[in-house]
């Protein structure tokens, strides 16, 4: 049953994206506001298939405060790449640049408004991170990270790259981190199984700490489902 429920996502999903793409270049003459409500609906979408078709639920602990912040998410699956779009207002998320070129999606994602960083360009790559993410803020929207640079398999925690500590201080925002166990129920592999994804919103970090403090609280917050089995007992489905 998985096996065909993750091909019918597929045949939905990927069609489905190419009309969104299509939808939001139709609209890209008219502004910002446009782009971004067809790039919400494509997000919604996403989420419904997910749920409907998939079979996978989210349940979140916390919720997101409003304004502009520095949200830091766990990566062990592309899903969340898409849901991170419904957990904040607008979010700017900072992305591989190799996304950023893709054809056709890479441009709706300029569009929208990402970061893309290439992660071979060392410090200059790190500037121009900073330039585009102070505009976003600039706007009123939070910006996204994935701290530990890419996806890592269920119970591993490596360090956290160096780009966030250099965000985190040129900001000068406060942190939402976000732990999430999405791995388990959905590997690299084209099938994906039914279940619950997790989602555990830790304390916000205020802004100012020193490197080494601000690192260690936020690598022990978006790691904090890697030794617990659930998100607590009083999680319950996000707001969309």
């Amino acid at each position: 049953m998985a096996v065909l429920r993750s091909l019918l996502f597929t045949l939905l999903f990927y069609p489905g994206t190419l009309l969104y793409v299509l939808a939001t270049l139709a609209v890209s003459p008219f502004g910002s506001r446009p782009v971004q409500a067809v790039v919400h609906g494509w997000a919604a979408f996403h989420h419904v298939l997910v749920r409907h078709v998939l079979g996978i639920r989210f349940e979140m602990q916390g919720s997101i405060p409003p304004g502009p912040h520095l949200i830091a998410l766990k990566h062990q699956a592309m899903v969340e790449t898409i849901e991170a779009l419904q957990l904040a207002d607008t979010p700017v998320v900072v992305m591989k640049r190799e996304l950023t070129v893709i054809p056709l999606f890479g441009p709706v994602a300029v569009l929208y408004g990402v970061i893309g960083v290439d992660r071979e360009a060392g410090a200059s790559a790190l500037r121009e991170m900073m330039v585009q993410a102070k505009e976003a803020i600039a706007k009123g929207r939070p910006v996204v990270i994935f701290p530990e640079g890419t996806r890592v398999p269920p119970g591993e925690q490596p360090p956290l790259k160096p780009g966030f500590a250099g965000l985190y201080r040129a900001l000068g925002l406060p942190v939402v981190p976000v732990a999430l166990d999405s791995g388990r129920i959905w590997p690299r592999s084209l099938v994906k199984q039914p279940g619950v994804i997790h989602l555990l919103l830790g304390e916000t970090i205020p802004p100012g700490l020193k490197r080494d403090e601000v690192e260690r609280r936020v690598h022990a917050a978006i790691n904090a489902l890697e030794v617990s089995s659930a998100a607590g007992p009083q999680a319950s489905p996000p707001q969309r």
